[in-house]
């Protein structure tokens, strides 16, 4: 767990499975982390490439306003903090 923090993507608080996001990719230079459940991470690396996701950087107020993310948000709002489901990759708009 991550001491009541709660994720840093969805805003639900964090289960017993927390993983650890760059939110500029490491290849891109990232070096800071944020905690995210490992379904809201499977979601941002399906829905967006790492060239997207260092554009967006640690501004999480433009990242949740994609579509795919903002989508998924909605979906995943009220799922109790343990929750996970498959995660597929995003159709031909993903950004890549």
């Amino acid at each position: 767990m991550s001491d009541g923090q709660p994720c840093w993507l969805c805003g639900r608080p964090l289960g017993h499975r927390v993983e650890w996001h760059h939110p500029v990719p490491r290849s891109q230079g990232g070096r800071e982390t944020v905690p995210l459940h490992a379904i809201c991470h499977r979601t941002l690396h399906a829905s967006l490439d790492n060239k997207a996701l260092a554009a967006f950087g640690d501004d999480r107020a433009a990242l949740v306003r994609d579509g795919a993310i903002a989508r998924f948000l909605r979906w995943i709002a009220n799922k109790p903090p343990d929750f996970h489901a498959p995660t597929h990759r995003a159709g031909p708009d993903r950004r890549v």
